[in-house]
């Protein structure tokens, strides 16, 4: 055993006091065999027996005969002799070793279960066994590594050991790096769960549940001992084992016979640890032979014998937690009876016998080890019986580890159902404040600061956003840098700042993992934004991106959720209130909403004051604005040159400001150039790209604003203008708005608005004031009509509302529907 490390993962799950025991029996039945069970004797001494505090009823589902062994582990019978090469015994293996006829030795092993007592909780016995395997190793090793056995639940590094590596993987918290965290109710996911403290407490091992086993696993040591000093039939010896402990459940048999087994492991290793320091102990080894023993174990045929006997308990081990482990899933959330646990729970009994089986093959090896100092050989057969069962049990514990990954991912698939249930039901309850809904939008440890505040470049608790206004701001990383620039100029115009907070919330594809240069990206966003984020997108709560998807549909496009101080939902979605109302939107309810639309009117402070700041001061000084879009500059150029011409023979001050196309392009930032460059009419400045882009989304959250609140193109004013503006930038050539200050306002397609303005000679006389200007172009553009047009109408992706019929703009017939699809690289 010298150089091999057994550090089994030690699970916590302390006995619950006040829970019940197994009912003792008055009489003990015998151990050699037969069909009479092995029962816990009564302990007068304790008034408060323990059981598996996760068990209701007895465990019915574990009697259930298996279906099949697996095929493809089962091989032809391997004829075994006796191994009496040193002075012990070698227990013999001819009868039933990897027979052939599976189903058959699964019944014998089934008729051997009769359980009639409440099962128990075994962890705190597992846990001792799993020291003592730990702690009985040669003398020789100084240091154990910490990583050195992983079970069933992961490599758990065990208590007395570093903890650093899982510390580590809980999310030690690294500035700008990637951050991995455990969710809050990490410990209601982990059912062997056990306190750090309770377990260094010394009368903490000493509990109900190990004092109720501590005769039957003596019971069985002997029992192990005598089969196996006797030579007998390995697999005669496990049934024999199996009927004494008939009475207990599948998890109570193999932890009971392991115990057993322990016992005399750790027995042997004491001894071989204080021979040379404790005179007892010396006297014991003499007459065990044992002086030379490690000096053997240190290297050639001994050590590996060893090495064979170590991977062997170490696969028993495995698949004594895996079994445990079945019986600890929630009943809550997966049946008994469902297909899954009952694939797995077939091949129970059979990892049980073989797991016993492969204890009584250590035993018989350490029994031939006394006596035979270092003369010890252990037979060929022998060798291959412990090389073939740890095969034997690596194949088992494949299968029932898969059945376990199976029934794990339906638990998380109903615990996550649950748990978005109830997170809908928050959002849809009043509370007092809105840290409990808040709290709920993350998963972190409660030392963690998981909100990152932009301006102050640090870490803060959730308690700084109590009792405030929270805009959530819902992203994937591929945030447009327009949105991000308008929201930036909006969050600044705040005239009180603790109106209301923003909280992005990034949200990554369904199922991908962050690379590099997602991080990358991520913290870039973060770190250019002024508001609150969360500190890494790995915080966000799964349920909460469900919910974002499923009921606010969100795909790719950024919502701005509202949360009230109070927790309450208040509006799906702001960026249209934003865009269209900026700061003087909130508090963004629908009743606001309302509001200021029954203020508002179709005209140019509507369509463009919170664009430029120079409209309002055109507004204010009665000037006559024309607003302007379009692509091509040939038209442009006319256009600029004869309504600036116009203006000036009637004397009217005339403003123009050029505000491109919808998802402007290379052409729109030519015309862009050209327009600068020849001084033919104002622009967007410095940034055009972002305001172009702003003014068009301004409409199209115009439109999807109206939507939501139930108007119609056919009896709203705005919304028919907004569907005239968006079927004029759906045209080839431009289109014009003609407002005087904020009263009357008129506009048409290039091929209409032009030809009038060219001919202002033919009208101009009818303008005898400035203020007249814009009526007469309205009534001389609504009596042109041009020999032929053609309009079409793209409405916004995200409208929602579509109009069954939609009038031409021009003759006023109903235009036909059509879908297009359209991939424009200029």
């Amino acid at each position: 055993m010298a150089g091999r490390d057994l550090v089994p993962a030690t699970t916590k799950n302390p006995p619950l006091a006040g829970e019940k025991l197994p009912q003792g029996t008055k009489t003990t039945p015998s151990l050699s065999g037969g069909a009479s069970t092995l029962t816990p004797p009564v302990d007068h001494r304790m008034h408060n027996p323990v059981t598996d505090h996760r068990a209701h009823t007895p465990m019915a589902d574990h009697s259930l005969r298996p279906s099949q062994e697996l095929d493809h582990v089962s091989t032809k019978p391997l004829s075994l002799r006796p191994g009496l090469t040193g002075r012990g015994h070698q227990m013999s293996g001819e009868r039933g070793f990897f027979s052939s006829d599976e189903s058959a030795l699964n019944k014998q092993i089934q008729a051997t279960h009769a359980p009639d007592m409440e099962d128990i909780n075994v962890r705190p016995v597992l846990t001792i066994i799993e020291d003592i395997l730990r702690l009985a190793r040669p003398s020789a090793e100084e240091h154990i590594p910490t990583t050195a056995l992983a079970t069933t639940h992961g490599a758990q590094a065990h208590p007395h050991l570093d903890m650093s590596a899982d510390k580590v993987s809980r999310g030690a918290y690294h500035d700008e790096k990637p951050y991995q965290t455990g969710y809050r109710d990490e410990k209601a996911y982990q059912p062997s769960y056990r306190d750090e403290k309770a377990y260094h407490n010394s009368s903490y091992l000493e509990t109900e549940i190990v004092k109720i086993l501590a005769f039957p696993i003596n019971k069985v040591s002997c029992e192990i001992v005598c089969k196996s000093a006797g030579g007998g039939d390995s697999h005669q010896v496990t049934m024999d084992l199996l009927k004494s402990l008939a009475s207990y459940t599948w998890d109570a048999k193999i932890v009971i016979a392991f115990a057993a087994f322990a016992i005399n492991y750790g027995e042997f290793w004491l001894v071989e640890h204080l021979h040379t320091k404790n005179p007892l102990a010396k006297n014991i080894a003499t007459l065990k032979d044992l002086p030379d023993t490690m000096a053997v174990a240190g290297g050639g045929e001994l050590r590996k014998q060893f090495d064979a006997v170590i991977d062997l308990l170490t696969e028993i081990l495995k698949v004594t937690h895996c079994i445990i482990q079945f019986k600890e899933l929630p009943p809550l959330y997966i049946n008994t009876q469902s297909p899954e646990i009952t694939a797995a729970t077939a091949h129970i009994p059979s990892a049980v016998y073989w797991s016993i089986r492969g204890l009584l093959v250590c035993a018989s090896t350490l029994l031939n080890l006394i006596g035979g100092g270092h003369e010890f050989m252990i037979s060929t057969s022998a060798s291959w019986e412990i090389l073939n069962l740890a095969h034997k049990l690596k194949v088992i514990l494949d299968h029932l580890q898969n059945q376990m990954k199976i029934c794990k991912e339906i638990i998380e698939r109903k615990k996550f159902e649950d748990a978005y249930i109830k997170f809908k039901r928050l959002l849809e309850t009043s509370h007092i404040d809105n840290m409990r809904v808040l709290t709920e939008l993350f998963r972190f440890r409660e030392d963690q600061r998981p909100l990152y505040d932009g301006s102050r470049r640090t870490n803060e608790q959730l308690t700084v956003l109590k009792m405030k206004y929270v805009l959530l701001l819902i992203s994937d990383l591929e945030l447009p840098p327009e949105e991000l620039h308008v929201l930036h100029i909006i969050h600044n115009e705040r005239s009180v700042r603790h109106d209301y907070e923003v909280l992005w919330l990034p949200i990554m594809a369904h199922g991908s993992t962050m690379t590099e240069f997602d991080e990358k990206k991520f913290y870039d966003l973060r770190n250019s934004m002024p508001w609150y984020s969360a500190d890494h997108p790995n915080l966000v709560n799964p349920v909460a991106i469900r919910y974002a998807r499923e009921e606010l549909h969100f795909t790719h496009r950024p919502l701005l959720v509202v949360l009230d101080p109070h927790g309450k939902l208040s509006n799906h979605n702001a960026i249209p209130m934003m865009w269209i109302w900026g700061a003087k939107a909130f508090p963004f309810t629908k009743d606001w909403e309302r509001k200021l639309w029954e203020e508002s009117d179709w005209n140019i402070e509507l369509l463009a004051d919170h664009i430029d700041p120079r409209i309002q001061e055109w507004i204010n000084a009665n000037k006559v604005i024309c607003l302007y879009g379009g692509d091509d500059i040939v038209w442009i150029r006319n256009f600029t040159a004869a309504a600036r011409a116009a203006a000036r023979s009637m004397g009217v001050t005339l403003e123009m400001l050029y505000v491109g196309k919808r998802n402007p392009r290379e052409k729109v930032r030519q015309c862009h150039e050209a327009i600068t460059r020849e001084n033919l009419s104002h622009i967007f400045a410095p940034e055009y790209y972002d305001y172009v882009w702003y003014f068009w989304e301004r409409l199209a959250s115009m439109w999807n604003s109206k939507k939501q609140i139930g108007r119609t193109v056919e009896d709203d004013r705005i919304m028919k203008g907004i569907l005239d503006l968006l079927t004029f930038d759906s045209s080839e050539k431009g289109w014009a708005v003609f407002s005087r200050g904020n009263y009357e306002i008129t506009m048409g397609i290039g091929e209409k608005v032009l030809p009038v303005v060219e001919r202002y000679a033919e009208w101009s006389y009818e303008v005898d004031h400035p203020d007249k200007f814009v009526p007469v172009l309205d009534k001389h553009m609504s009596g042109f009509h041009p020999d032929h047009h053609c309009h079409r109408l793209i409405l916004p992706g995200q409208a929602g509302y579509i109009p069954e019929t939609v009038v031409c703009t021009e003759c006023g017939k109903m235009m036909d529907k059509f879908v297009m699809y359209r991939c424009c690289t200029d």
